[in-house]
């Protein structure tokens, strides 16, 4: 059996570590919204326990078949209520800590699967009030 290596993409995460990632040849050091074939870069939600639908609507728009929320180093969960609204339109919905939606990001796209994955590449997406 030969194995081909698939050739990295624009979008393809090259390396993370907590405050950056390579993405293609790019360094970011920002949270980032990454599609199949584009990177976006502006406003995250920083506590993922009050994300919702119309936080997540242009990547909705986007029309993924999944969305991968990378939560820093940190796991956290999403309210249930924006899982069941996104079952309802039938886009999977996955969160996982950020290195880990990196892993399943680039695996998905090297499918050519239609992906979205919000990551954060600082400590975590959640707010920690004093």
């Amino acid at each position: 059996m030969k194995f081909n290596r698939d050739a990295p993409t624009a979008v393809t995460i090259r390396h993370v570590e907590k405050g950056m990632l390579k993405v293609g040849a790019e360094t970011v050091t920002e949270s980032v919204v990454l599609f199949r074939d584009s990177v976006q870069r502006g406003p995250v939600a920083e506590d993922i326990s009050r994300l919702t639908v119309s936080d997540l609507q242009h990547l909705i728009d986007a029309g993924p078949e999944i969305i991968i929320v990378g939560t820093g180093w940190t796991q956290a969960l999403p309210p249930r209520e924006l899982v069941f609204a996104l079952a309802k339109k039938g886009i999977g919905f996955e969160v996982m800590d950020t290195p880990a939606a990196c892993r399943t990001f680039n695996i998905l796209v090297s499918e050519d699967r239609d992906v979205a994955a919000v990551l954060a590449v600082y400590l975590s997406l959640i707010h920690i009030s004093e």
